[in-house]
């Protein structure tokens, strides 16, 4: 059973979605063109911060999206309003450029939290004393959320280079917590200027799971639906590093004996997208004793040989992008009231009131949900949704 509470008011929209009694998802989107991006930055993290000082609640994961000249201003307000009420302000973060619909600002935030029964049950993992993740155990499994990853240096390099840089980085940070990118559960993966080079980095990342072990050899014949992949998002978004991509990603080291299980899914509707040579699944399951989680990888409207549909038809890719992922979490037997928080990627800002009229019919009127103006992997390509779903299990 989940708890749902909406706060909205003139500036902004924000959802907290409660699975049980220790874990929250809290969504936030700016719906004020007119405001500033620090007074944004203000009313939202009021409402934020309130919220995880009453429950008590620990951060695991936190996103930003607006446009890169929003950054500090956003984060200066993140930051006084976490001081002014005494909650850690140097966790992990990522900040996105996820442009509002209106271009320039804040878009929202995106926020995991549970509620541990002591301080030592999360940490903070730090690479050169920087903080880039958190660490926490459920049910004895180890939960491990790495943010903010990039392999940018000091000098500019080839974006091939810098990505393969950025899974190296990832894997050793892994490592150094007992874990490997076999562990890797769901990644976040954002592109600046996707259109001129996904193709180029799905090399390089097939490239890097190939050398990490997740995928076979060339020219091995395995189905594609059998090899073992994270779910992702990939999607345009540039970052302040000015890196070619960033990447947040989830890992999980499951301990001997206990009840819980991991499982792709390869979905309905569509097949495995490694049948194109892009290195994710549709979705993973996470089957805890409590919950069940449905961690939904950047759907669009794509068939299940891999070719894009309705080309120019913003409403028809929503309504097909929405039974795509309808049937891909109902193998869980979860519908879209089970979404706990979700991004929504436009091509075209101006297709929001599309957007909006097709909402009711496909399930998505009250999702919570950030909405940004971004380029899908193809051109073609309008509308974009990813997803999670959490829900507690039986009657418990």
């Amino acid at each position: 059973m989940t708890q749902r509470v909406r706060k909205k008011d003139d500036i902004s929209t924000v959802d907290a979605v409660f699975v049980g009694s220790d874990q929250v998802y809290i969504t936030a989107s700016v719906q004020d063109r007119n405001i500033t991006a620090y007074e944004a930055g203000l009313s939202v993290y009021r409402q934020i911060a309130g919220l995880l000082a009453e429950k008590q609640l620990s951060v695991t994961q936190e996103r930003l999206f607006g446009s890169l000249d929003a950054a500090d201003a956003v984060k200066k307000a993140r930051s006084e309003v976490l001081r002014d009420t005494a909650l850690p302000a140097d966790v992990p973060l990522t900040y996105i450029e996820g442009r509002p619909l209106w271009e320039k600002g804040f878009a929202g935030a995106q926020i995991t939290a549970f509620r541990f029964p002591d301080e030592d049950a999360v940490r903070t993992i730090k690479e050169n004393g920087v903080p880039k993740g958190r660490s926490w155990k459920i049910d004895g499994a180890t939960y491990i959320m790495l943010q903010d990853l990039h392999g940018r240096d000091t000098s500019r390099a080839d974006r091939s280079i810098e990505t393969a840089r950025m899974f190296e980085r990832a894997e050793k940070l892994l490592r150094a917590q007992g874990a490997s990118y076999k562990n890797v559960v769901r990644t976040w993966i954002y592109l600046s200027d996707i259109l001129d080079w996904y193709t180029d980095f799905n090399t390089v990342r097939n490239r890097a799971y190939r050398e990490m072990g997740l995928l076979p050899g060339e020219g091995a014949k395995e189905p594609a639906e059998q090899i073992y992949l994270p779910a992702s998002t990939g999607i345009e978004g540039d970052n302040p590093h000015e890196a070619a991509a960033v990447m947040d990603l989830l890992a999980l080291i499951p301990r001997e004996g206990t009840t819980l299980e991991v499982a792709q899914r390869s979905g309905v509707k569509q097949r495995s997208p490694f049948r194109y040579r892009s290195a994710f699944s549709r979705a993973m399951s996470i089957h805890e004793r409590e919950k069940t989680h449905v961690l939904v990888s950047g759907t669009a409207a794509i068939d299940d040989r891999g070719f894009s549909l309705y080309e120019g038809d913003t409403r028809s890719q929503i309504l097909k992008t929405a039974e795509i992922v309808n049937a891909l979490i109902a193998e869980e037997g979860a519908s879209m009231r089970d979404i706990c928080t979700a991004t929504i990627f436009l091509k075209k800002g101006e297709d929001l009131p599309i957007y909006r009229k097709v909402a009711a019919e496909a399930g998505l009127a009250d999702l919570p949900a950030v909405y940004v103006i971004a380029d899908v992997c193809r051109d073609e390509l309008l509308f974009e949704l990813d997803a999670t779903v959490s829900m507690r299990n039986g009657a418990l």
